[in-house]
């Protein structure tokens, strides 16, 4: 492929780095903030903010930065978005998948996936759909066609677009990252076997406050439970060669969460970056 890589949060862990992300409100005063930040990507919040599909369409257009795109010779923003949609995995509603992947978003998070079934439909509703006989057939796409502002956004032809809207790491030169959180203790039973069965997952995310309700100890993210039960997700997450992540990298407990294998780091919000900083300098970055 002749273009280069347009997603800078895929384009960290292809290099087997850490990738920086936080969540972040739909507000084109914040997307104006993150420009010039060194965050590979955000990850603009839907489900506890509302879902304002208008709002995430400004806020994508407030990433863009003329400036940034001539000096790296690449027509995608700096900072790579993503969104979080509003509905659990259980509810399957995939068109939240479509309208903001024709926005022109770079990946998806899809809270609260508890099972296989959950999990091959976050994947599916990310790719488009094809035959049988074609190679990388499952997950089997479903979602509508309707690329013309995406297009647009990416700044390449709609054919270049339908070649690279495809999940990573299935499809190695794939732009679209798909991310889900497992939030539960039902989830991390169900976690080898989607992984085992569902290509396509780019990433795991804990939901730690959801979980930690679960346990019993709600908001105590560090309560040996709760640790005890993230650590199975990481542990499954290695043996399965899938990134995890972390939601609330903070600095103090970054050098922990760095050394028990994070990937995807979710730091503080963008009205100081001193987390970020100091996150970045925990790994050589």
């Amino acid at each position: 492929m002749s273009l280069p890589r347009l997603n800078g949060m895929i384009r960290a862990l292809e290099a087997g780095q850490h990738c920086f992300s936080l969540f972040a409100p739909c507000e084109p005063t914040v997307a104006v903030e993150l420009q010039q930040s060194k965050y590979d990507g955000v990850v603009f919040e839907g489900e506890h903010n509302g879902w304002d599909i208008r709002a995430l369409r400004d806020s994508l257009q407030y990433l863009l930065n003329r400036g940034q795109i001539l000096k790296n010779g690449s027509p995608a923003p700096s900072v790579t978005p993503m969104a979080r949609i509003p509905a659990n995995g259980v509810e399957m509603n995939q068109f939240l998948a479509k309208q903001a992947l024709d926005l022109g978003c770079y990946g998806i998070m899809w809270p609260h996936i508890s099972t296989v079934e959950e999990a091959y439909n976050a994947v599916a509703a990310c790719r488009y759909a094809r035959l049988k006989d074609k190679p990388l057939y499952e997950p089997q796409g479903i979602r509508g066609d309707g690329p013309m502002q995406a297009t647009r956004y990416w700044g390449i032809t709609q054919q270049e677009y339908y070649e690279r809207a495809d999940v990573w790491p299935l499809a190695p030169h794939g732009e679209i990252l798909c991310v889900i959180q497992i939030e539960d203790t039902t989830g991390i039973k169900n976690l080898r076997d989607m992984l085992k069965n569902v290509p396509g997952i780019g990433a795991v995310v804990i939901g730690e406050g959801d979980l930690s309700q679960e346990l019993g100890y709600p908001r105590q993210v560090e309560h040996p439970a709760v640790l005890e039960a993230m650590a199975e997700i990481v542990a499954i997450c290695k043996e399965c060669n899938v990134v995890v992540g972390h939601p609330h990298v903070e600095v103090s407990n970054g050098q922990r969460i760095v050394d028990e294998g994070y990937r995807f780091l979710m730091c503080s919000a963008p009205r100081s970056f001193n987390t970020l900083e100091k996150s970045r300098a925990l790994v050589g970055r």
